[in-house]
């Protein structure tokens, strides 16, 4: 294939439940090249009012790229260019997130909002619904609906998963996804500590903790999973019982973790978004390089003008990572961080929520 694309998922939503979409907004799937600065809207195959709130490639094809809808997940093994809906048994569950298996590519995993985990072992053919995701909310979500935002896989045993859910934590499955456990407790406790205490759809204070947004393993430390979350970035060496706060405030004045993923390249390697809130007026991105124990700051040279949605690393090429922002900017470093270009999705994307590389 060529040199690798970068895809965007854009909504219309303006968060939580509400489903109406505002006038002078752009949503869908767009595609530009590695390097570029052109985007192209996806829509063959795709619904026509379509909102995408996750975008995956396949780990081991980089030309299938699974993107989830309102109406559930599609694929294409095409590198974009058409799409096909799995034959997903809901279509009135939003999909916000969906992985592959890393050592079966015919096992598929999709997470929803309302809560929900299913799974495929035949590519999208059949599903089943797994058991114990589907936990009752926190507290009062005055029109929230939560949704499962990530899977992290054990990379040295990979049956046991991780996921993480916004406002209602982490679970852990030690069965391949079959069965899940919540290992939120702990983040709960947390917030007994005045600085980690945060409501702000809720009146139980526990639920920045419990704001989950992306979760990773990196393959230098598999028995450790990081959680980035409202209060920033924490990690558990026991399997979830317990979760240690890896203290991002004291590195950055904003802390509001979006996104953490491990480098495909560095079994070292992390990546990490910090922002000042969901909707915040600026964002930074972080890199470690000894699994999550020290961070140094990856996007000097940037000035992001919102809220750091996502960071990803090129699957191809260690030197290539890509950032976004909510408000519709994407940044792309070639080099390693020494150099950035900036290639703005089109006007009136105001609400990406996803970004890809193959």
């Amino acid at each position: 294939m060529s040199q690798g694309h970068v895809f965007a998922g854009v909504v219309r939503w303006p968060g939580g439940s509400n489903m109406s979409s505002p006038p002078n907004t752009l949503g869908g799937l767009f595609r530009a090249s590695v390097g570029g600065t052109q985007w192209e809207r996806m829509t063959n195959g795709l619904p026509a009012e379509c909102h995408i709130p996750c975008v995956t490639v396949d780990p081991h094809d980089r030309e299938r790229v699974y993107a989830g809808t309102q109406e559930g997940p599609y694929v294409s093994t095409d590198n974009g260019g058409t799409w096909r809906r799995l034959n997903f048994p809901r279509h009135d569950l939003q999909v916000w997130s969906i992985a592959v298996h890393p050592a079966n590519p015919n096992k598929l995993y999709v997470g929803t909002s309302p809560l929900g985990v299913f799974v495929s072992e035949d590519m999208g053919g059949a599903w089943r619904q797994a058991k114990g995701v589907d936990l009752p909310d926190a507290a009062e979500m005055r029109g929230f609906v939560n949704r499962v935002m990530r899977f992290a896989f054990n990379p040295a045993k990979p049956e046991e998963m991780f996921a993480a859910m916004e406002v209602r934590g982490v679970i852990r499955s030690t069965d391949g996804g079959e069965t899940w456990t919540d290992c939120s407790a702990h983040l709960v406790a947390l917030a007994d500590q005045p600085h980690l205490k945060s409501a702000a759809i809720t009146t139980n204070t526990a639920e920045g903790m419990l704001d989950c947004h992306a979760l990773t393993i990196a393959a230098g430390a598999p028995e450790t999973p990081i959680v980035a979350c409202r209060m920033g970035l924490f990690r558990s060496e026991d399997h979830g019982a317990h979760w240690n706060d890896l203290e991002m405030r004291k590195l950055s004045p904003i802390f509001y973790g979006r996104d953490v993923r491990a480098s495909p390249h560095d079994t070292n390697t992390l990546f990490a978004t910090l922002s000042t809130s969901a909707g915040g007026a600026t964002g930074s991105i972080w890199r470690s390089t000894d699994v999550g124990k020290s961070w140094e700051r990856f996007d000097k040279p940037l000035q992001p003008n919102g809220t750091m949605m996502a960071v990803v690393p090129s699957p191809a090429d260690a030197k290539v990572v890509y950032g976004a922002t909510r408000k519709g900017d994407v940044f792309g470093t070639l080099d390693n961080g020494e150099t950035w270009l900036s290639a703005p999705l089109p006007e009136g994307c105001k609400a990406v929520m996803a970004l890809a590389v193959n």
